[in-house]
């Protein structure tokens, strides 16, 4: 399984994959939906069972790396329960303003709800949004972020597009998103727990190994780190680099829009 190689987000005879299932690429989105209303609810416990508790970390670096200031505009992407918007909530304070956007109604309604249960509201918005088309002006953010989320996107090259453009000059853009390990014995180990070990755990908190198995596959697919940074480039980001954490199961890259 681990020889599963990334493909073109969109061939030219208009399909795509869904974890190692080949489809009709106006398909996607919808087959993508249909799992994570499925995991929405218990989405946060599932995600700390299956790093052990490390996806924090790699967040909080990604939220450092970030360098948010006060008054600044944020865009979460695909923000799931609202981690990261939480996080730069607090940075920009009331003279700034962050958007935690989801295409998916069920994540978004549970990050939603999260934040309004902590206060945090004051510049806090929400928006049910498509990374392909973002529904936002030119030169709009200081700041973009999509955590574990650039991987579900059907056409990634039209999404990188969409945001260089909602991106002001000066902007950054912070992709935190599983990668390829670099450490061969980690890569082997990290395969058998990914297509054993994630479906059952997802049987048994959300009854629903299929679409854990989805995630272990679609992370296959994804591209590398040298792949994704350059499609960040083609896009238009410059000074583009990535920071492999914990071995290169994930990986943080950033570029900029100057």
């Amino acid at each position: 399984m681990s020889d599963q190689k990334p493909t073109p987000p969109v061939t030219p005879e208009g399909t795509t994959h869904f974890g190692y299932q080949t489809v009709a690429a106006t398909e996607k989105a919808k087959k993508v939906a249909e799992v994570f209303h499925s995991v929405a609810a218990r989405y946060d416990v599932m995600n700390d069972l299956m790093s052990f508790g490390i996806h924090r970390l790699w967040k909080r670096y990604t939220i450092e790396m970030a360098g948010v200031r006060p008054g600044q505009q944020v865009l979460d992407i695909a923000g799931g329960t609202g981690d990261l918007a939480k996080a730069f909530s607090k940075r920009v304070g009331p003279t700034g303003k962050v958007i935690l956007s989801d295409i998916n109604a069920s994540m978004l309604g549970v990050g939603r709800d999260r934040l309004i249960d902590t206060g945090l509201t004051q510049n806090l918005e929400f928006v049910q949004a498509n990374a392909e088309c973002l529904p936002f002006a030119d030169n709009t953010f200081d700041l973009l972020t999509i955590s574990f989320g650039l991987r579900n996107v059907t056409d990634k090259d039209k999404a990188l597009a969409s945001m260089y453009r909602v991106l002001k000059p000066g902007g950054r853009l912070l992709v935190l998103e599983f990668s390829k390990p670099v450490i061969e014995p980690l890569s082997k180990a990290y395969d058998a727990y990914s297509f054993s070990v994630l479906p059952a755990l997802g049987k048994m908190i959300t009854q629903d190994a299929d679409s854990y198995r989805y995630l272990a596959e679609s992370i296959r697919m994804h591209p590398d780190q040298e792949t994704l940074k350059g499609m960040m480039e083609t896009a238009g980001f410059e000074r583009t680099d990535y920071h492999n954490l914990t071995g290169g199961i994930v990986a943080l890259h950033r570029g900029f829009k100057l």
